[in-house]
């Protein structure tokens, strides 16, 4: 068996900071869960600016937006850089896989990223949020197809889909191909309806998922912050609706909206076996005679520096 966790909590958003000293307090207590996998929400680590416009309408900016923009720049972490270095030696001191989402800087752009990091604190991989979601674009690059792990732990294969790339088929096939059996699914969709997608691919895939969303207040927000909701600091932001599935499609946590939380539930592997004797996306339930899927795994680089050699 093996015990996870789906954190539920939001960001101190443009408080880097103080939001690694909260990450830090909850590694704590799911450490004292016994949990052996922590998953934490779509960028928890850099925040998700709810409820932001950055001053911009169609062929506009204001300087007010790039100011805005700005700060969210410098809330951004390296990668690698220190609050990855602190991660790893959470994950290394309470002997637990993390899988985090973050906000990334390289160099003048931000990507939604998440990051893994094994139980002995290594950094193991990284995933870059390949499809922004709408006004998301303004702010979030695209990642590649080089970023598309699933990455072994002495706890399972984990992989992950963050936010709306759970509605991608073509990206689900290729996590399925590679073996995903713990599918872990960080996003700040809080609706009702996105647990329906989370069962989906648990029966789709014959995997175990864990979504953590945020759970977030204008509270969470600086005061100057312009989200459109009002300045009550108690209003809700973003509701939460993280939850556990089992390969069955069974809920082992059902969707919860009542506040912070962690979700906590024992897993059996062992159960993706019994769950692909009758369906296996990309084996014997496949028809490679009629679909194949292929994929480009290459980094896309903008300037590729060519070795030229002369003549004499």
């Amino acid at each position: 068996m093996v015990r996870v966790a789906a954190v539920q909590a939001g960001s101190l958003v443009f408080d880097t900071p103080a939001t690694m000293d909260k990450f830090e307090r909850l590694v704590v207590g799911a450490a004292n869960q016994r949990a052996e996998v922590a998953v934490f929400p779509e960028a928890f680590v850099g925040g998700y600016p709810k409820g932001h416009g950055f001053g911009t309408v169609v062929g506009s900016r204001t300087e007010e937006g790039r100011d805005w923009f700005r700060r969210y720049y410098e809330s951004a972490i390296d990668l690698p850089g220190p609050e990855i270095e602190r991660m790893g030696a959470l994950a290394s001191d309470h002997s637990m896989a993390l899988v985090v989402g973050i906000v990334e800087r390289d160099m003048g752009t931000l990507y939604c990223t998440v990051v893994f990091l094994g139980p002995d604190g290594t950094l193991l991989a990284k995933h870059r949020k390949l499809m922004p979601t709408a006004a998301e674009r303004l702010v979030w690059g695209f990642g590649d197809g080089s970023t598309m792990p699933t990455v072994d732990t002495p706890v399972g294969k984990l992989a992950a889909a963050i936010c709306w790339e759970n509605y991608m088929p073509m990206y689900r096939a290729t996590l399925y191909s590679k073996g995903v059996q713990l599918w872990c699914a960080p996003t700040v969709d809080d609706r009702e309806r996105w647990a329906a997608t989370m069962r989906h691919i648990a029966l789709e895939g014959r995997c175990f998922v864990v979504s953590a969303s945020q759970f977030s207040t204008r509270g969470d927000y600086p005061a100057d912050y312009d989200t459109g909701y009002g300045n009550d600091p108690h209003t809700v932001l973003i509701a939460g609706g993280s939850c556990i599935v089992d390969p069955h499609g069974a809920f082992l946590t059902e969707p919860n909206r009542e506040g912070e939380t962690m979700l906590i539930a024992d897993i059996d592997l062992g159960e993706i076996t019994r769950g692909t004797f009758d369906f296996d996306a990309v084996g014997h339930y496949a028809r490679p005679d009629v679909f194949q899927l292929h994929v480009n795994e290459a980094e896309q680089l903008p300037v590729v520096m060519a070795d030229w050699e002369l003549d004499e």
